[in-house]
């Protein structure tokens, strides 16, 4: 059995396998480790497919029965146009996507960034393309961003839900597009592009690089736009930090992820999932690096965590980099693929998790009160369908496999427990973080623009 599968997985480069076996696929298992295929063998078939759906895009390695495409460059006319729009616009933004993450765009992207002096600002998978303390990362007044850009330069992100399709009123209605993607099942989707560029992320930037830097223009510096961006970030820091200093205990989001922030290596690869956890988690870790963020993505699937996690320190385990795979999950989102971390500690996969519990999906109840609405009568009739059991022990299911378990509801017990975690290269760590069940998001500031409302 072992030449067979050889001779089939050989010309696609397998290195990796990801599954659950049962007769009569236990041989199969046993046939790709016989052919050198590392073989890791999981808990639930979903998270099996999330670690190898995962695999390709942090490694650059094309899993195909056929050839990898060449580099298709898009139209030179094409090129011209678009930054002829760029010089006329007023409030330009710079959109970085996936696709540009998985076009290993970075470098040519850094350059034309720069060179022409342009805002960016990026999508979720697309942070560390561009590092998040880069002096044009406007991320941190991206609502205003998105509200008052006149042109968007778009290098391979959806507009789907992430950016709001496009549409008013989180966009101007008149807003122009100038769409960079491999697709072309992409282009249009939602908002008809002005200009359309069709063609490998990398290849596409290096053409508006070479003809940025040929006609010598850059966007000026000193705009009111460049102002009313900066103003935003500032505000918006301001807001946060007032929140994450704050030292009331339970804790809240923003108290945690500032500290979590500060003891994070600069290149540790943070996969993330959950509601608020994600949403919030995202503004306040940063990424320096490419590839170096999972989350739950242009679906918003949860249970995808611990999967990519696993993959992400498979890989890690290759390469030896030295990087420390992060894996800060909501309670709800740890709950899809919960005995994960069984697969973890059998493969000594020194994986950080940080559960952030809340006691519920978005919002729970703190035990007094699940305690006296237990005497009013059967949960499963008052219980809020939202809520899960509060202060759950999910650090025990870590320490019951044999890993590390804290249970962390001061910032003092999480910054000791966090650099004990990340010092450890024998074996996984769950950090389970109480916070106020009812800890939400900095306050949404309202405001009118033309006809219509947006939530900035």
């Amino acid at each position: 059995p072992s030449a067979g599968l050889e001779v089939c997985v050989s010309p696609q480069r397998v290195d990796y396998m990801f599954g659950i076996v049962g007769v009569p696929v236990i041989e199969v298992a046993m046939a790709a480790q016989a052919a050198g295929i590392r073989y890791v063998g999981m808990r639930n078939e979903q998270a099996a497919c999330y670690a190898a759906s995962v695999i390709g895009y942090l490694t650059g390695r094309v899993v195909s029965c056929c050839p990898p495409p060449p580099v298709a460059l898009a139209d030179h006319g094409a090129i011209t146009e678009a930054v002829s729009v760029l010089k006329a616009a007023k409030r330009p933004i710079v959109i970085v996507g996936k696709g540009a993450a998985h076009g290993r765009a970075e470098n040519a992207l850094r350059e034309f960034v720069e060179m022409a002096g342009l805002p960016f600002l990026p999508t979720p998978m697309g942070k560390g393309v561009l590092p998040d303390d880069h002096a044009n990362c406007v991320a941190a007044a991206r609502s205003r961003a998105l509200l008052q850009a006149d042109v968007v330069l778009l290098l391979g992100a959806r507009l789907n839900w992430i950016l709001h399709f496009g549409l008013p009123p989180r966009f101007d209605p008149d807003v122009k597009f100038i769409q960079v993607d491999l697709c072309p099942e992409e282009m249009g989707n939602n908002v008809r592009p002005c200009v359309a560029l069709l063609g490998d992320i990398n290849a596409v930037v290096t053409q508006l690089l070479e003809c940025v830097r040929k006609e010598g223009w850059n966007y000026p510096t000193e705009t009111e736009w460049w102002s009313t961006l900066k103003d935003k970030i500032t505000a918006n820091a301001k807001i946060s930090k007032a929140l994450a200093v704050q030292s009331a205990l339970p804790m809240n989001y923003y108290t945690v992820f500032h500290h979590v922030s500060q003891l994070l290596p600069r290149d540790c690869i943070i996969v993330s999932e959950g509601a608020n956890t994600m949403d919030i988690g995202r503004t306040m870790l940063n990424n320096y690096l490419p590839r170096h963020r999972l989350d739950a993505g242009t679906f918003g699937t949860m249970g995808v965590g611990l999967g990519f996690a696993i993959a992400a320190a498979v890989v890690e385990r290759t390469e030896n980099k030295g990087r420390r795979v992060v894996c800060v999950e909501g309670d709800s989102a740890f709950g899809f693929s919960g005995m994960e971390v069984e697969t973890m500690c059998r493969y000594n996969l020194p994986v950080v998790i940080i559960v952030v519990n809340n006691n519920g999906i978005y919002s729970g109840v703190d035990p007094g009160t699940w305690r006296e609405m237990a005497k009013m009568g059967d949960l499963t009739s008052i219980a809020p369908p939202v809520s899960l059991l509060p202060e759950a022990r999910y650090d025990e299911i870590m320490t019951a496999f044999g890993g590390r378990g804290f249970l962390v509801r001061t910032v003092e017990e999480l910054h000791s427990s966090l650099q004990l975690s990340l010092s450890d290269w024998e074996r996984p760590s769950l950090l389970n973080v109480l916070i106020d069940p009812s800890s939400d998001r900095k306050q949404q500031v309202t405001v009118s623009r033309q006809e219509y409302t947006v939530r900035l």
